[in-house]
């Protein structure tokens, strides 16, 4: 079932009350007993939902022994929209936001393309007004409508009028209801009993000014519920969590005693909010509640919804403060003439405040409002009983709707109930927006989580470098020297480690590189067939560029830029010991993959090639960028997938004999978290993204990171947020349910800053989602949180190798340069600049440059090829 509002059942037992007044105890102890008598266990949420069900079934039944705590009333709606309604219509709304009402002309064009939006005028309801006579609500009413109709004039004509009319009544037609009680702080005489339809016909007749004629009257719940926007699925279930709270559904007629109709559906309204049962809601009951509800307007009545609406919710956040004060935990002890009056902190403080981004502040500006002094510690607290609050009532609101559609599902003798649910209200209203945050929390990275990954890598360098058991395997890469400027030549280079294979021809010269390549694709039934498929399909492609440059028959030095994790014997050696970024040819993990290339070479017999290194992209990187810049001692790739390499000093490379000069050492850092460090900072997005990939448990670093996973933790937090409604009205397109359907491309043009947001919904609607501007906004906030915990992680690691650079050297400052390639890096438009930045605050005594290669890949193994050549040919000398 697709539902507007999931919540969160936590399971744990109640604890005791908050102690009597006057009762020493530690103020610690005494706000952990107030806040906990907050929750609610699991158990007791199945108990509320059962009690009211069986209410709910009594009521439908027309039971009087023993009475129902809720009123199931037929409201004499028969069908919901089908979405070909036209005109214009007259509305006015009357108790849906509290002390005021809303008139609005509502034009139906019958066609989704062609809605117009609907004009409105809101009206503030005088005190004296909600508390007077009937007659001068609904001649205020009348008047706000002549009111309106001026200031929007339309033709001379009969209007048709639907009345919203947000109370419990009961009603015997669509346009006869008869009010049964005052809720939601009304109190006006003259009305309880009364048919509301006809006080306001007589109401619009006294005005005398239009002709308007009030066709039918709905309560705000089903107004919501036919409202909905029109979807694959039947939007029968509406759900207001306001000023008050309210639920209607569509019914099997046969089964409402009051309607006697054994043919087709009605909707019926709920009115939960006077839900009590002693037995199953008196143990969720706190002080505060029966406080609140004996300074009411109608005590012992609507006791649920004192429990969830917005009306008391504030109230219930007061009454805590002011306890906490009186004993001493909250503001020294002291508390404010303001604190201590009725209905001073209201719905919208306690939103403000149990804002998880802006909260901090926005407790200090409403505390002090109310003559308070609050310290640090109170904002603290005082957000926590926000939250408590806040939380009790979510898990009630839920506890409810599972009711109602537990009702729904046995009505209809269905075994899966497929059901939209139209919610409204400013209550439920900010709810998505909680969600969303709550589930981007765990990407926000603290510089404590930071410094945790940065000492963690730290520690796996050096046991890798051990050979010691380590998630980093610390490869030597048999180079050892970075370019000096004196090569020169001509030399091929084969670039294998992505979704394309390049051949490339570099001819380096003094002081300039030049580079022709050409472009293979490698298709994916070679990329998982056999070995021997796959380099037959590099030689192939190596002949034919050798014949559209002219080069047949010559045996140029060749470097191979081979981007899999590989341990290296010599520079020409490379074992590869497994495969990443979709490849898994079979009978070549464990061998060497340059035999493997020279078998394939004699395979194809008319032609020779002097394979002299392998070498991986990120070797290549840093080798390119060394060419232009000295300094360059590290390679990063951040692109389908991400490593690292850096020049560590050979006496501290235990499988490599030797105790001087430098040893460039490939980290294959992707691998990183693979031992479980990173477990506290993997989501369950994470966890589904591995789970789905072909090495499930493996290079989980680089699927926090990299280009090829990114999309996909951002694809399945959307449908997660979608699952909960929060998203695309909680439609799950087929399109959001393919997997890799989101490319990590549309990370970085989603987050273009040049991109205006309606660019935004374009990109998103290429992709089959029908989406708000409020979608496309939290789509965004998703992917910036995605890709700048990707950025912080890597940079994480490139602060733990240049400050391990810097004290192998004994310096107090030092300056390297860091050369980067990889789509990822290149194209994001803020991901470079996170990862600098979260380098400079990890390792302040660190001058770190980052340069961009161009052509690292292909141009580094040549270039490695060059200094192995140049170095060869030194030692011949």
């Amino acid at each position: 079932m697709d539902t507007i509002g999931a919540v969160a059942l936590q399971p744990g037992e109640r604890a005791s009350k908050c102690p009597q007044e006057g009762m020493p105890r530690p103020s610690d102890s005494l706000e952990l007993e107030c806040l906990q008598q907050f929750r609610v266990t699991k158990i007791q949420l199945q108990q509320i939902q059962a009690s009211l069900l069986c209410s709910m079934e009594q009521s439908l039944k027309g039971q009087d022994s023993p009475a129902p705590s809720v009123r199931m009333l037929p409201t004499y709606v028969g069908s919901t929209p089908h979405g070909t309604e036209q005109g214009d219509f007259l509305v006015l709304e009357l108790g849906a936001t509290g002390a005021s009402l809303r008139v609005l002309w509502v034009t139906l064009t019958g066609t989704k393309e062609r809605s117009v939006e609907p004009k409105s005028q809101e009206f503030v309801i005088p005190q004296e007004v909600m508390l007077g006579s009937g007659q001068q609500l609904f001649d205020f009413a009348a008047h706000c409508l002549s009111e309106f109709l001026d200031a929007h004039p339309v033709e001379n004509q009969a209007l048709k009028l639907g009345f919203n009319f947000s109370f419990p009544c009961h009603q015997t037609g669509l346009d006869r209801s008869t009010l049964i009680s005052w809720t939601k702080g009304f109190r006006c005489s003259g009305v309880e009993g009364q048919d509301v339809v006809q006080l306001l016909r007589e109401a619009i007749q006294r005005q005398g000014t239009y002709s308007i004629d009030v066709v039918a009257m709905v309560n705000d719940t089903v107004g919501t519920m036919m409202g909905c926007d029109l979807s694959t699925r039947p939007c029968e279930v509406g759900l207001i969590v306001d000023t008050g709270t309210n639920a209607c559904y569509m019914e099997e007629a046969r089964h409402v005693k009051a309607v006697d109709e054994d043919r087709g559906r009605t909707c019926v309204s709920i009115e939960w909010g006077s839900f009590y049962d002693d037995e199953a809601l008196g143990p969720v009951l706190t002080t505060f509640d029966r406080a609140l509800d004996h300074k009411s307007l109608n005590p012992g009545a609507q006791r649920f919804e004192k429990m969830i609406g917005g009306l008391y919710l504030g109230e219930l956040v007061r009454l805590v403060l002011v306890h906490l004060a009186r004993h001493g935990v909250l503001f020294g002890g002291c508390t404010s003439p303001a604190l201590l009056s009725q209905d001073s902190i209201l719905l919208e403080h306690v939103a403000q405040m149990d804002d998880p981004a802006t909260g901090t502040a926005c407790v200090h500006e409403i505390l002090q409002g109310l003559g308070l002094s609050p310290q640090a510690s109170d904002a603290e607290l005082v957000q926590h009983v926000c939250e408590a609050v806040c939380t009790r009532a979510a898990q009630l609101c839920a506890a409810a709707l599972a009711a109602v559609l537990s009702r729904l599902q046995h009505s209809r003798e269905q075994q899966t109930l497929h059901v939209t649910v139209a919610t409204g209200g400013r209550v439920f209203e900010r709810h998505p927006r909680r969600i969303l945050e709550e589930t981007l929390a765990p990407f926000q990275l603290s510089f404590q989580q930071l410094t945790v990954v940065q000492a963690q890598m730290r520690e796996a360098m050096v046991r890798g470098l051990r050979g010691e058991a380590s998630s980093l395997r610390m490869l030597p890469t048999y180079v050892r020297a970075t370019p000096d400027g004196s090569e020169r030549g001509d030399f091929l280079a084969l670039d294998l480690g992505g979704t394309n294979f390049r051949v490339l021809l570099v001819r380096v010269a003094e002081g300039s590189v030049q580079i022709i390549n050409q472009v293979y694709s490698i298709p994916e039934c070679v990329a998982q067939g056999s070995g021997q498929q796959l380099f037959d399909h590099i030689v192939d492609c190596i002949v034919d560029f050798q014949q559209r440059q002219g080069l047949s028959g010559q045996s140029l030095p060749l470097g191979f830029t081979f981007s899999f994790p590989c341990m290296q014997l010599g520079l020409d050696q490379g074992i590869l010991l497994n495969w990443t970024k979709g490849f898994n040819a079979s009978g070549c993990e464990g061998q060497d993959v340059v035999y493997l290339l020279r078998e394939a070479i004699r395979r194809r017999q008319a032609m020779e090639l002097n394979v002299v290194a392998i070498v991986n992209d990120t070797v290549g990187t840093m080798m390119s960028c060394g060419y232009d810049d000295p300094r360059c001692e590290m390679g990063l790739i951040v692109g389908t997938g991400t490593n690292a390499c850096y020049m560590e000093e050979l006496q501290n490379v235990a499988s490599v004999a030797g105790n001087s000069g430098h040893m460039c050492i490939n980290m294959e850092w992707g691998a990183f978290g693979d031992d479980g460090s990173l477990g506290m900072l993997s989501t369950c997005f994470d966890a589904s993204v591995d789970q789905a990939s072909i090495n499930p448990g493996k290079q989980r670093f680089e699927k926090m990171i990299s280009g090829m996973y990114l999309g996909e933790i951002v694809r399945h937090i959307l449908l997660h947020l979608t699952s909960l409604g929060v998203l695309f009205r909680g439609q799950k397109t087929q399109c959001l349910q393919t997997r890799d359907i989101f490319k990590t491309k549309f990370l970085s043009e989603i987050e273009s800053d040049s991109l205006a947001l309606r660019q935004v919904r374009a990109i998103l609607e290429d992709l089959g989602l029908t989406l708000t501007s409020d979608d496309a906004l939290m789509v965004l906030e998703v992917c910036q949180a995605v890709s700048r915990r990707a950025a912080q992680l890597c940079g994480a690691g490139v602060a733990a190798v240049v400050e391990k650079m810097r004290e192998n050297r004994g310096l107090q400052e030092l300056t390297v340069s860091v050369g980067v390639d990889g789509t990822l890096y290149k194209l994001h438009p803020h991901f470079s600049r996170l990862v600098s930045a979260t380098v400079q605050k990890l390792a302040p005594h660190c001058t770190v440059t980052f340069l961009q290669s161009e052509d690292g890949s292909g141009k580094g193994a040549a270039l490695v090829t060059a200094v192995a050549c140049r170095l060869a040919q030194m030692s011949r000398v």
